[in-house]
């Protein structure tokens, strides 16, 4: 390989093309979305890591099908579909509503007529897709450097997957709260949340699905919302009485924090480091976590 595996991915210096890029995986995930039959916890409407970027999968559209990818390689955007058909659109400085247009039209030459829901989930402030201009950034070197993250990341968390006989989502992609993700079930279910959680444009009903049973969930997450750098977190919803006490002894890595989400989970975040310890640090700091 001729990068790290572990890139740097200071917050502060990507801020605005992490801005970019989150909207522009929320019109591609709302397509899948809008096409996809529901799947229990959303997990129709997730993104996986590819060798090239982040993929939508097999998306059912009449009696074909189509997918669309993000490749952080060549920087672009590449629909396909069964027939035979493709559009590549170009990822590069450009505004949401500009994206946004090009896919809704490229998606039409392709004979594909879909509608979305235009404001974004989970993001504060929110600008229709397509009369936002203000976010319009795009930095080949940190989008690469993201992507590449979130790959070694799948790897490492898929690890950690496996290790479980039970109930467990994929590793996935949640382009609502741009992280990558894997969740365990307990096989128990969990009294509902409470309404009002706090996350903005998420409607209850997906909240309630999401967290209808007891989890444990562990990922990796760039940064935002008052979290200054990107961080592999765990958290347990409904927590466990004393979670916080015994994953601080449990848990390894130095820089670690605590801190409680908007939803009420309970959160044991480890800071990312810059180092080859990376590639054994967030399995082992996960399954320190699952284990309290």
């Amino acid at each position: 390989m001729t990068h790290a595996a572990w890139p740097e991915l200071p917050l502060s210096a990507w801020k605005d093309t992490y801005a970019t890029l989150h909207l522009w995986t929320q019109i591609v995930g709302k397509i899948r979305l809008a096409q996809t039959p529901w799947l229990n916890h959303s997990w129709h409407v997730v993104l996986y890591a590819t060798p090239r970027g982040l993929t939508t999968s097999l998306i059912p559209y009449v009696d074909c099908s189509f997918q669309l990818d993000f490749d952080f390689i060549d920087h672009l955007l590449l629909v396909s579909t069964s027939d035979g058909q493709k559009k590549e659109i170009g990822l590069f400085p450009r505004s949401v509503a500009d994206f946004y247009a090009d896919v809704m039209r490229s998606l039409l030459e392709l004979g594909i007529k879909v509608s979305i829901h235009e404001l974004p989930n989970e993001i504060p402030d929110a600008i229709r897709f397509s009369e936002d201009d203000v976010h319009a950034s795009y930095d080949r070197e940190f989008a690469q450097r993201f992507w590449r993250i979130l790959v070694q990341s799948a790897r490492v968390l898929s690890l950690f997957r496996t290790s479980f006989i039970g109930k467990c989502s994929p590793v996935h992609f949640f382009w609502g709260s741009f992280d990558l993700a894997v969740t365990r079930f307990s096989g128990r279910r969990a009294h509902p949340i409470p309404a009002g959680g706090g996350v903005p444009n998420l409607p209850e009903a997906v909240t309630l699905d999401a967290y209808s049973d007891q989890v444990s969930s562990a990922g990796f997450w760039p940064g935002g919302q008052g979290i200054a750098y990107p961080a592999f977190y765990s958290y347990a919803s409904p927590a466990p009485p004393g979670f916080w006490s015994m994953s601080s002894r449990r848990t390894r890595p130095k820089e670690r924090s605590w801190s409680n989400s908007s939803i009420g989970r309970s959160r044991r975040g480890s800071k990312w480091r810059h180092n080859w310890t990376m590639r054994r640090c967030p399995r082992r700091f996960s399954n320190a976590c699952w284990n309290v």
